[in-house]
């Protein structure tokens, strides 16, 4: 999904606009995650790009990208561009140490 959101629609109230960007992100990530995984794969990841437009869009992990939204709303920004693409992830093993001390 790559898509710029205008964040101030005239007649509606920038909090509703706001709240109707994040659901159509988190809706299409769920729409994607519902998508049967490729042989080999053990969940979808997805890599993401954030900015005022595109051409100033730059990496940002999954996690960050609804409070990064926040802010460009916060800072006063009037449109916000996204980039969700889905991608296959492989689960590492965690270390015998690691794994060790997640039992106690």
């Amino acid at each position: 999904m790559r898509k710029t959101y205008p964040l101030h629609i005239e007649g509606k109230h920038p909090d509703r606009v706001l709240d109707a960007v994040k659901h159509d992100i988190r809706k299409y990530v769920k729409r994607q995650r519902r998508v049967a995984l490729p042989e080999g794969v053990d969940f979808w990841d997805f890599d993401c790009r954030f900015g005022l437009s595109s051409d100033t869009a730059a990496p940002i992990h999954f996690g960050n990208l609804i409070e990064q939204i926040d802010a460009a709303a916060k800072d006063g920004a009037t449109a916000v561009y996204v980039e969700v693409l889905a991608k296959s992830g492989h689960r590492k093993a965690r270390p015998q140490s690691e794994a060790q001390e997640g039992q106690d």
